[in-house]
């Protein structure tokens, strides 16, 4: 999922990463008089669990996700993701923002102990069914909380691995208060995994060839739209608020939390048609055409917690 805004229309767009997977464009075109920019309001935590539970129904039965297919054995997980991270065989697995769990079972799938945490109760009821019906409860859980909540959620439990992104931290206010969190959640030699839309790609215009939008316009950006990212019937619950991170606030947050980074990876693919000039590669993944300027769309890093066997 991304979002843009046409400064000069007034214009909120979504584009569905089901096109990546089908060829149709789900979107939703809608003016917007009321996306505003602005300070942190303390109503944000609210206003998007709200959305989220009404997205959650919508998800759930929705083509995009395909839970059916899932529930029949296929993994929703990314293959630069599960190369990246390796090995997860007997390690316990925090995933944060989990929303249906699906992510969070693939990686229950490979082998390891998993625990799925998300601030909408709609979505962790989902996930759970989904844990019981794929025949991975007795080693996966779901547990309703906010991620600042997590430390006290978990009764300060740690974990080998703190997985997250694709699409997580524009819901989030603070990341040095998130970085801080990850850490208090990771056993000494732990890592946090983390793939998410690279912030570079948001500056492109529509047409996906000119410079349009400010790099370092980080306030609270409050949305109000009747669709959701996926196939489905509209929203009830349609506002949200999200911040956009540059990525060097996302590398500092980490450093300052004590986390040493072990790589940045930042990759020319993404995972949906975000502009129509973007390629098809055949894999699910769309790129620029050769001769075309290239931009990151996506990136991935590991940053771990010193400590652990020598």
């Amino acid at each position: 999922m991304t979002t843009t805004v046409d400064r000069d229309t007034g214009v909120c767009r979504r584009e569905s990463v089901a096109a990546a997977t089908d060829g149709r464009k789900i979107a939703c075109d809608a003016r917007c008089p009321s996306v505003r920019s602005g300070p942190v309001t303390e109503e944000w935590l609210d206003v998007n669990r709200a959305n989220w539970d009404d997205r959650a129904r919508v998800h759930a039965v929705s083509e995009f996700y395909d839970l059916a297919g899932f529930r029949a054995g296929s993994s929703s997980l990314r293959p630069f993701e599960v190369a990246e991270v390796g090995d997860v065989t007997g390690r316990t697995l925090l995933h944060l923002q989990c929303h249906m769990g699906d992510d969070t079972l693939s990686w229950a799938r490979r082998g390891a102990r998993v625990t799925g945490l998300d601030f909408s109760p709609t979505a962790v009821e989902t996930a759970r069914e989904l844990a019981a019906d794929t025949g991975l409860a007795d080693r996966a859980r779901f547990v309703v909380s906010d991620v600042y909540s997590a430390r006290e959620a978990l009764s300060g439990e740690r974990f080998d691995v703190v997985y997250t992104g694709i699409g997580a931290l524009v819901w989030l206010p603070d990341l040095t208060r998130w970085a801080r969190v990850v850490a208090d959640l990771l056993v000494d030699g732990g890592f946090l995994y983390l793939a998410e839309f690279h912030p570079l790609a948001e500056l492109l215009g529509e047409d996906g060839r000119t410079l349009r939008h400010d790099y370092f316009h980080t306030d609270a950006q409050t949305w109000d739209e009747p669709h959701t990212y996926t196939d489905g019937p509209q929203l009830t619950s349609t506002r949200s608020v999200q911040w956009q991170h540059p990525l060097g606030e996302v590398v500092t947050a980490l450093a300052a939390a004590g986390l040493h980074l072990d790589f940045l990876r930042e990759h020319e693919h993404t995972l949906f048609r975000r502009y129509p000039v973007l390629e098809s590669t055949g894999t699910g993944e769309y790129r620029f055409p050769p001769g075309h300027p290239r931009l990151p769309q996506m990136y991935s890093l590991r940053a771990t917690k010193p400590g652990g066997p020598g």
